[in-house]
């Protein structure tokens, strides 16, 4: 029979997360794909990566639209913020474009037919 080991020798256990150096939970992406019926079998990898893609896009989304609400004079994001962040960001616009953000509006945009038409020189110095 092996002796136990004691409390203080037993190594302390360390999370999926932790070990992967991120805050997005792996063990809970890791059961939502099982129960999801993505496929029959998920690797062990698989939710690090998802996790690792999941708390990247949202620190980006986070930063543009925390320079956003910076920018409005705010200093808490609403989704109005997230909107223009998303919308002026090429690449997350084109990952989003299907996407409607509640209570997020639109971006300003005027077009220019319906802008005033500028006088010319003449014109301005005449009046």
């Amino acid at each position: 029979m092996a002796p136990k080991e004691s409390a203080k020798s037993r190594k302390a256990s360390m999370s999926r997360t932790k070990k992967a150096g991120l805050q997005f939970p792996v063990g809970r992406i890791h059961r939502h794909l099982k129960s999801g019926g993505y496929a029959d079998r998920i690797g062990a990898g698989a939710p690090v990566y998802l996790a690792a893609v999941m708390e990247y896009l949202t620190a980006e989304v986070l930063e543009l639209a925390g320079n956003a609400a910076r920018d409005n004079k705010k200093t808490r994001i609403i989704p109005r913020h997230v909107q223009l962040a998303v919308r002026n960001d090429e690449e997350l616009n084109k990952l989003l474009s299907g996407v409607t953000i509640a209570a997020g509006g639109v971006l300003p945009n005027i077009h220019t037919v319906l802008m005033p038409k500028k006088k010319s020189g003449k014109e301005s110095q005449e009046l």
